[in-house]
């Protein structure tokens, strides 16, 4: 796997696409910089060889050329945050660009006009590509968040760099830390899934029933495998039309040798409010009316012993409404109990959506191995694809 590493980028000119697909406020401020900052030790690694950096990046779901996606928007944070100035051209091919990468000297840093301002970039286009990979002498991928996508930047430029491409030191961390679990791991290996359904996950379970020997169900999920199982799940969401699915997942498991642990309890609640009135019940008791929105105490102890024997976990997807403060008690003491394992040596990756939020959120990320930066590449890695980004560089 070729990294950044492998090449001096002494006076070269080292195209990267990046995920500066950042959050901003009604006054175009940026609210979170972890993309930017996840960027910098790549950059870093370039300008202290003498190299030049071009940035490419997508910003949002334009339609067109919309002033509200610029990237223009994110310069002088991006500057402050990489600790250099950077010039911000108002294209990403044509006249404008060309002039902007031919006048950029080494040590200097660009950044190009939203890539999406350009049906292309989404198409795959190949002459988009290949105007693009005309600015720079080095393509380096670095941006997992769109690795699952076969995007002009993100894959079909890599055909015009047939030796001079590699991964970015995030992109490398993210396929090294799948490869920790999925391939390369440590036993025990736990894998925590949680969110509210099944079927979107339904691909991942059956690609890691291989790998694991625990796994814990947790969230909305757990009522739809309960109510398979002959419980009552009163008023709590549950996929009617994937209980046959549950069931077969069950005996999948059982049949691989890995042990699936449910919730025994819940936090109940009589509405989906963090004002409602609560009770910890059983899982498979359920009264009607009343809708399980957290792990309850008894779970969350027998979860403890699973995680903390662990040597390899993965998580991905909370035990609960953790949005809500009343129902967040079972995501953050399974982080907590996490973190513990990890400070005693089990190597950790929290991947895909809400539970790297709900890991931000509660100030765990620090104590985590490794958070992934991307949400959908993150679930497709773990189904088992190949993701185009990733596979453009390797091949």
């Amino acid at each position: 796997m070729k990294t950044i590493n492998d090449f001096n980028f002494k006076d070269k000119k080292a195209i990267i696409r990046v995920d500066f697909n950042v959050p901003l406020d009604d006054k175009f401020n940026v609210t979170d910089t972890n993309r930017i900052e996840a960027a910098k030790p790549t950059i870093d690694k370039i300008i202290a060889d003498g190299g030049s950096v071009i940035l490419m990046s997508h910003l949002g779901r334009p339609k067109g050329k919309e002033e509200k996606y610029s990237l223009k928007h994110i310069v002088s944070t991006t500057a402050q945050v990489l600790g250099h100035p950077v010039v911000f051209v108002d294209d990403c091919i044509g006249v404008h660009a060309k002039n902007a990468v031919d006048n950029l000297k080494p040590g200097e840093i660009l950044l190009l006009e939203n890539l999406r301002f350009y049906s292309e970039e989404e198409a795959g286009d190949v002459e988009f590509s290949k105007e693009l990979a005309s600015f720079g002498d080095i393509y380096v991928n670095d941006a997992f968040g769109t690795a699952h996508r076969a995007h002009a930047s993100t894959t079909i430029i890599a055909q015009f760099f047939s030796e001079k491409k590699c991964f970015g030191l995030l992109l490398a961390k993210e396929i090294e830390s799948l490869n920790r679990v999925l391939n390369n791991s440590v036993k025990p290996v736990t894998a925590v899934l949680g969110g509210s359904k099944v079927s979107p996950k339904i691909t991942v379970i059956e690609n890691i029933l291989d790998k694991v020997d625990h796994m814990i169900i947790g969230g909305g999920m757990t009522f739809t495998f309960v109510k398979a199982l002959g419980g009552n799940v009163g008023d709590s969401i549950c996929e009617n039309d994937k209980l046959d699915l549950a069931l077969d997942i069950l005996a999948k498991a059982k049949e691989k040798n890995v042990q699936i642990h449910l919730p025994v309890d819940v936090v109940a609640a009589n509405s989906f409010s963090n004002d409602a009135e609560t009770k910890v019940v059983d899982v498979r008791h359920i009264p009607d009316g009343w809708q399980g929105l957290d792990a309850g105490p008894k779970s969350l102890e027998n979860f403890r012993t699973v995680i903390l024997e662990s040597k390899t976990i993965l998580w991905n997807g909370p035990l609960g409404v953790f949005e809500m403060e009343n129902f967040a008690k079972g995501t953050i003491t399974l982080g907590d109990y996490i973190a513990e394992a990890t400070a005693n040596g089990a190597f950790s990756l929290v991947g895909g959506g809400d539970s790297v939020a709900a890991v931000k959120q509660f100030g765990l990320e620090p104590k985590m191995s490794y958070v992934s930066t991307g949400g959908g590449a993150m679930l497709e890695m773990l189904e088992g694809r190949v993701l185009p980004g990733i596979a453009a560089i390797l091949n």
